[in-house]
């Protein structure tokens, strides 16, 4: 299946820059902090959160409970993680505080992790039809809210998706479409985050009997719950154990039961979705068609047939009590009216009933108005003999414009959502599976779906074919195209035990892979979730145009009948003269087209485009450059951005270790040095540990280090090579090295505070070399044996190559670059004025990093974080915009706004950028949704009619509404045309290619 939308995780990719930071300061991370045998830790659910500010209340509010030791509120999951004292503080006291800080609060029974929905909820997608506006969203929420057991509900405008997270042993999906049908919508299931829920398309069903052969099937498979099988569709949708049953030995079975008859078809959700969007184009395009051919000829009866006298004889003809064109009139205009129409009548009428008002009732209000009234004229005329004029193209025309209008907004809405689309092609359609027999030998290949891989089949892979799925590789060699997926152009090694990611292209040998992560734990499938997610997420801006347009068709009715009363009875007290009126025209007719056309002009459809088509764009455009935006409110934030805080490892720097000297103090021979080093750092597994077992291997077997081996494998291969001594007595030592004993003897290696708390002292002579290591921007490693100092290590961590234009680039768009490392402060300021960067806070632990960022928050500035490992992400939450390196941990990426795919600095200068351009972009689209209405209503109102004899008909008026909404897709449209900034104009000035 899909991957949910909350299920939002990216997995390690391979290459530079990809994993957790390396602090040199202290050359040893800490532990994670644990619970003392008196401290209780909780989990609380935070509804109302929009911003890190508001995770900011919430935190300060439990911190200053007497009791609670530590508070971290994480914004994206709505949760608060407390540690407290229960002999202090009782949990309902914590609900409350955060209650009394303007948020509602829930206990969570237990800490859950990130990917998991509490209470057993489940997130469902809908597809909602006949949404025009915002009031509609705004009618379609506030239903779906009020539903029992749904928990939340988001409605997306320019996706027409909804996403409901409820609980299903409360409600169904089928009673949350239906509630959507209810309101006055179409509405229909697309996935949820269930994952023993499979859609299938059956080919065979040919009659009863084959229908009742399957459910029969169905029914004597072990592990499936219950299934639904759609006849006219001929879609099968399965629920199964997943424990019990696979996808594939689902289908196998299904298959194998019926020999060969039926033939089952994955249905990938997204595909179903596109297929549903050009499926509302072409209805909306028939309509519209069906609209104008019937419209034309009632327009060309009232313009052109009068100037051909043969054709126009015809019109006037008397038929019975009316003329042959008021007949033609009639019947032509009631097909539009009531036929093609008539969705805007059910939906009218399905809101009315829900306590709401939308376009639709607008549209159906100003088109009855005009059809009622021209066939009473007629009917009167008829009984009277007073012909008034009547207005039958006012109705056709204004419905045909609409359907035009809407039908240009689907266009646009598929083309903004193409990133997505994009996206899943690049997933390969089929794989092919390895079969083995019992013993493990292959025995043949098999041809599946790619989307019933499941985690542990060995694929094989030839050149020039896609990577099916997220793997190891098992045997063989090439080189592997990540572009698509890292945005890195030169193509990757892989052999034995390297990773490879579904979706990426292999360019030479074949490769054998064993699947490791399937469905919405794949790589790609994760990137799907975090653009659909930014896609269905609402920037604040937005808040204020829902709320105008939720009051909007109330104002814009009680403007119409106004302008209706205000004309009417200015023309009965003789308040203008009857020249103005049309002929055979009166002053009830002269006002109803007036109120008419305000009624169309000012319907508010284009509002509620402006903004979530522009985040579409940007999104889908951010992406495709390599830059993965979580929602509209973080593209709002970042354009506001003022300071930007780097972590220095793997952020600044490449994140590879290496050492560069070693240097010894006594008259022990170099070799022996290096393999009593590399004796007590091969039980390690710190990323230093790495480097000094690489350079020590180097040493003694002029081995070159592999970037693609592990250093597991290294210190595996190293202890069984018979060159490492003995070790016992090992432990690590957070924040400062590693201790153990070798042949009797006590070895210390790590930094300063390491020896000093051991009473051993560092020479002058020694000291004096780590400094200068330290001010040529390298970290000092010291090693000590019997409480000697016998030498010392210097490690490198080289700059990343575009660090120090990147900084410049940011000063020069008025943002101030600092940075905040754990390693000591001669290292920092060497690294600092490298890169150009000023401001720079050094020996900092990981819990103060988001003390910095809040000094700098208080003053009302917003603030960036940009951060790759499991140590940033409380940085990375406290931060208003948290920038995520690469690949980097899950953590890290959970707690950020921003995904930076590619590990390449540029994208804090795209990501900057794109913001700015995409709120430039929605500031420009208000423009054009308001434009047309506060510039064309004094004109519909008949405002200047007195002086300059300016009328707005009704139709034009139409014409004007539809042009407002594709104005507004049309310029959110534009951002496809963005171009990154490029890095050899940064240092002249922020330009665009």
């Amino acid at each position: 299946m899909a991957p949910s939308m909350r299920d939002v995780q990216l997995t390690e990719v391979a290459g530079d820059g990809a994993g957790e930071e390396v602090r040199l300061l202290d050359s040893y991370d800490e532990e994670e902090e644990k619970l003392g045998d008196n401290l209780r830790r909780i989990q609380v659910r935070v509804t109302g959160m929009t911003c890190a500010a508001c995770s900011n209340s919430v935190e300060g509010a439990l911190m200053s409970i007497n009791g609670v030791v530590k508070a971290t509120v994480a914004l994206l999951q709505n949760k608060a993680d407390v540690i407290f004292d229960p002999s202090l503080v009782k949990d309902d006291e914590i609900t409350n505080a955060i209650e009394d800080a303007g948020f509602e609060a829930e206990l969570l029974s237990e800490p859950t992790a990130s990917r998991t929905n509490p209470h057993g909820t489940v997130v469902g997608q809908f597809i909602i039809g006949g949404m025009t506006c915002a009031a509609c969203v705004n009618s379609v929420e506030g239903i779906l809210k009020q539903l029992p057991g749904v928990r939340k509900a988001v409605v997306a405008l320019a996706t027409s998706l909804g996403e409901v997270e409820y609980d299903p042993s409360i409600i169904s999906k089928d009673d949350i479409a239906s509630a959507i049908e209810d309101a006055g919508f179409e509405a229909s299931f697309v996935q949820s985050s269930e994952q023993d829920k499979i859609v299938l398309g059956v080919v065979g069903i040919s009659g009863e009997m084959d229908a009742q052969l399957l459910e029969g099937i169905l029914s004597k498979l072990h592990g499936v719950k219950h299934f639904l099988f759609d006849r006219v569709s001929n879609e099968l949708e399965v629920v199964f154990d997943p424990e019990v049953l696979g996808p594939r030995s689902l289908v196998d079975g299904v298959e194998g039961g019926s020999s060969g008859k039926f033939k089952l078809l994955v249905k990938n959700p997204y595909t179903r979705m596109a297929s549903r969007d050009l499926e509302e184009s072409s209805k909306m395009f028939r309509l519209f068609t069906a609209s104008l051919s019937l419209s034309v000829p009632v327009i060309l009866m009232r313009v052109v047939c009068p100037q051909i006298p043969l054709l126009y004889a015809l019109l006037i003809w008397q038929c019975g009590p009316f003329q042959m064109g008021d007949w033609l009139k009639w019947a032509l205009v009631t097909v539009v009216q009531f036929g093609i129409g008539k969705r805007f009548y059910v939906a009218a009428g399905r809101a009315l009933r829900n306590g709401s008002t939308n376009m639709d009732v607008l549209v159906a209000l100003g088109t009855t108005a005009s059809y009622v009234y021209s066939v009473c004229a007629l009917l009167y005329g008829a009984i009277s003999g007073f012909w008034s004029p009547t207005y039958f193209e006012t109705s056709a025309m204004l419905i045909t414009f609409v359907l035009l209008g809407k039908y240009l907004e689907t266009l646009a809405k598929g083309k903004t959502s193409g990133a997505i689309k994009k996206l899943v092609e690049l997933a390969p359609a089929t794989a092919i599976l390895l079969v083995k027999d019992k013993g493990g030998k292959v025995v043949g290949e098999r041809e599946i779906d790619a989307l019933l891989i499941q985690a542990g089949d060995i694929l094989k892979v030839l050149p020039g074919t896609k990577v099916p799925m997220d793997g190891v590789v098992v045997w063989g060699s090439s080189h592997v195209n990540e572009s698509m997926v890292t945005g890195e152009s030169a193509p990757v090694l892989k052999e034995i035990n390297s990773v490879v990611i579904g979706g990426t292209i292999n360019l030479h040998g074949s490769l054998h892979i064993q699947a490791t992560k399937v469905g919405s734990n794949t790589v790609l499938s994760q990137i799907i979730s975090l653009v659909e997610t930014a896609q269905m997420s609402k920037a604040p801006i937005q808040k204020f145009a829902d709320y105008i347009a939720s009051i909007f068709v109330p104002v814009v009715v009680t403007m119409s009948l106004l302008t209706f009363f205000g004309w009417y009875v200015a023309g009965v007290l003789g308040g203008y003269p009857e020249e103005w009126l049309p002929e055979n025209g009166n002053y009830f007719v002269f006002s109803l087209m007036f109120a008419i056309s305000v009624v169309v002009i000012a319907c508010p459809c284009a509002l509620g485009l402006a903004t979530p088509t522009a985040v579409m764009v940007a999104t889908g455009v951010g992406a495709n450059n390599g830059v993965l935006i979580k929602g509209g409110d973080a593209l709002e934030m970042a354009q506001k951005i003022r300071y930007v805080i780097f972590d220095k490892t793997g952020t600044l720097t490449q994140g590879k270790a290496k050492v560069t000297t070693a240097k010894v103090f006594t008259e022990m021979d170099r070799g022996e040095f290096l393999t009593l080093v590399a004796s007590a750092e091969a039980s390690s597994e710190h990323p230093l540990a790495k480097a000094i077992m690489e350079y020590a291997r180097h040493f003694h077997f002029f081995d070159e280090p592999s970037d693609n081996g592990g250093f597991q494998s290294y210190s595996e291969q190293a202890k069984f090579s018979g060159w490492l001594q003995d070790v016992s007595d090992f432990s690590v030592l957070p924040g400062k090295g590693v201790q153990c004993s070798i042949d009797g003897k006590w070895v210390l290696i790590g930094n300063r505070k390491l020896l000093t708390e051991n009473g051993i002292a560092i020479p002058s002579n020694v000291e004096n070399f780590v400094v200068e290591l330290e001010e040529s921007a390298k970290t000092g490693i010291l090693v000590a044996r019997d409480n000697v100092v016998i030498g010392a290590l210097g490690i490198a961590d080289p700059l990343k190559r575009e660090a120090a234009v990147v900084v410049e680039g940011l000063i020069k768009m008025g943002v101030q670059p600092i940075m905040v490392t754990g390693d000591n402060w001669r290292t920092a300021r060497a690294v600092a004025k490298e890169v150009g960067i000023h401001d720079v806070r050094a020996e900092v632990l990981p819990a103060g990093k988001a003390e910095v960022i809040r000094s700098f928050q208080k003053g009302g500035s917003v603030v960036a974080m940009v951060g790759d490992g499991i140590n940033d992400s409380p940085a990375l939450a406290a931060a208003d915009v948290g920038m995520a390196i690469g690949a980097g941990t899950d953590i890290a990426i959970e707690a950020a706004e921003y995904v930076l795919m590619r590990s390449n600095l540029e994208d804090v200068i795209t990501a900057i950028d794109l913001s700015r351009k995409t709120f430039a972009r929605i500031r420009w689209n208000y423009i054009f949704a308001m434009a047309y209405n506060v510039i064309a209503i004094p004109v519909a109102a008949g405002v200047f009619f007195p002086l300059l004899r300016l009328e707005l008909p009704p139709w034009v008026a139409g014409a004007c509404m539809a042009m407002s909404s594709v104005s507004v897709v049309c310029s959110s449209l534009y951002l496809k045309r963005y171009k990154k900034p490029r890095l050899t104009t940064i240092l002249l000035e922020i330009t665009i290619e």
